[in-house]
């Protein structure tokens, strides 16, 4: 027999901060909305990736600069704890249970299906085979992505560490081999090393943060080395092997056929959207591909204006404030459509994200951190921009030198000469995370630089680079 449709007006498929986000919008909308997850609400971030990497990294970052302080460095004498940093992780992750999260979608009057969802045509959803949603007027695929492992002899055997493992992991390796120089390669070396495993980082290219500023990746890798990771560029996995019938240690073979021994191996080579099993065919669409959508987020090639993607899913910005961001533009599009209203798609509309081609932000957790905005130089190269940069050594500025000892670091400015406008910016130091927001408004706003000589930095802060920054341009 065909299960009975419940209908909603929207229907939310995956629980994570971009599923939640989207929900409740839909709900602020007035619209009666269902989310439908098969794990733990709040997904990838809250358990998995932004919130216990940073518990993780945060002790390693605080040590650092405690240590480049005189005063502060006799003061300690010991290495982290690591049994307490996992603790706190561990919290942070309310150990795994969604309670708290669960709790706070019925609160919203949003309704829960524990289950997994796949679309069963147009505007439904059918979850474990057992229960038909209908939607009157939207769907939204909220799924986001996992962890990409490649085809190499040896993977399966080997059991590698994905993502999920290296920021849940219950004690730490005493060595562990990590294959990736992208976002959580380096993360995730600077915190294992950190809690004190002997970390190897193996990296195919040239360098590590390869989408940044060359500068970022070349400081970042120096901050690896100078903590005892042990760097090397160049190198292709060809096999892996581990001992003691899948007990013992994983035996890495590079392409030169020199091999690395770990007792653990950390794969962070990419993501892939988790589409594989969705109904994606049922609408017309590639089942495994990523969700191309408009700039409201409602799906293209897809008839109606019913079905939306936010988030990871559809490739635009790979970052959970992306996401949320992009589940506020859709819920708001939703509700319009809902109410016949008009939606304002113009750039910087209200059902518009247009941050996300502006170049969204982002940090890297790293010691020293990077951080980033808008376009690097290459990007508005690429892009026929007619640019300028100007560059200032963050050791040079006197809230930087307070800061720490020795501080080193570097920030850049891209500057659209035709618009006389910020189009991108680049920190990377110590605690450069808190830069971000001021070079974020710049870009998004879209300020003319007249106007930003006008914006006077507290001295003696980090911040003070930007009036170090401005005094180029203005020669």
């Amino acid at each position: 027999m065909s299960p009975k449709p419940e209908q909603y007006d929207v229907v939310v498929l995956g629980g994570g901060p971009t599923g939640e986000n989207l929900a409740d919008r839909a709900k602020a909308a007035g619209l009666s909305t269902v989310l439908v997850e098969s794990q733990l609400i709040g997904g990838e971030c809250s358990y998995w990736a932004c919130m216990p990497s940073k518990a993780l990294l945060r002790p390693a970052h605080a040590l650092a600069h405690a240590r480049a302080l005189p005063g502060a460095k006799q003061a300690v004498t010991g290495q982290l704890d690591a049994a307490a940093v996992l603790a706190r992780r561990d919290e942070f992750t309310w150990h795994w249970h969604d309670d708290s999260q669960v709790e706070w979608l019925r609160s919203t009057g949003i309704d829960l299906v524990r289950g997994h969802g796949r679309l069963a045509g147009e505007k439904a959803v059918l979850v474990d085979g057992e229960r038909l949603l209908t939607a009157r007027h939207a769907v939204a695929v909220c799924t986001g992505t996992r962890a990409a492992l490649p085809q190499v002899p040896g993977l399966a055997e080997a059991r590698p560490w994905t993502s999920r493992d290296a920021t849940s992991a219950a004690k730490v390796p005493g060595r562990l081999a990590v294959i990736g120089g992208g976002v959580v390669a380096v993360e995730m070396a600077t915190a294992w090393q950190a809690l004190g495993s002997q970390v190897t980082l193996l990296v195919r290219g040239s360098g590590v943060l390869d989408r940044m500023e060359p500068f970022a990746g070349e400081l970042v890798a120096a901050g690896l080395r100078a903590a005892g990771v042990d760097v090397r560029f160049g190198t292709d996995v060809t096999r892996l092997g581990r001992s003691g019938g899948g007990t013992g240690e994983v035996t890495l073979t590079l392409g030169d056929g020199s091999t690395v021994t770990a007792d653990e191996v950390l794969y962070a080579t990419g993501r892939v959207p988790r589409t594989d099993d969705l109904g994606l065919e049922t609408v017309g669409l590639e089942p495994g591909s990523w969700i191309e959508v408009d700039d409201s987020c409602l799906v293209r090639g897809v008839a109606g204006d019913w079905l939306y993607a936010a988030g990871d899913v559809n490739h635009r910005a790979l970052m959970t404030h992306q996401g949320k961001y992009q589940a506020r533009i859709a819920g708001a599009a939703i509700g319009a459509r809902a109410a016949g209203t008009p939606l304002d798609t113009a750039r910087w509309g209200v059902h518009s994200a247009s941050a996300d081609t502006a170049g969204p932000p982002q940090v890297v957790f790293t010691e020293p951190e990077a951080a980033a905005v808008g376009l690097s130089l290459a990007d508005a190269e690429r892009a026929g921009l007619r640019v300028r940069t100007v560059d200032q050594d963050l050791g040079q500025v006197a809230g930087a030198s307070l800061y720490v000892d020795d501080y080193r670091g570097r920030a850049r400015l891209v500057v659209d000469l035709d618009r006389d406008i910020v189009v991108g910016a680049t920190f990377v130091g110590p605690g450069v995370a808190e830069l971000l927001h001021s070079a974020t408004v710049a870009v998004v706003g879209e300020v003319p630089i007249p106007r930003l000589w006008h914006a006077v930095p507290a001295y003696p802060t980090v911040s003070e680079v930007w009036l170090r920054l401005l005094e180029q341009l203005r020669g």
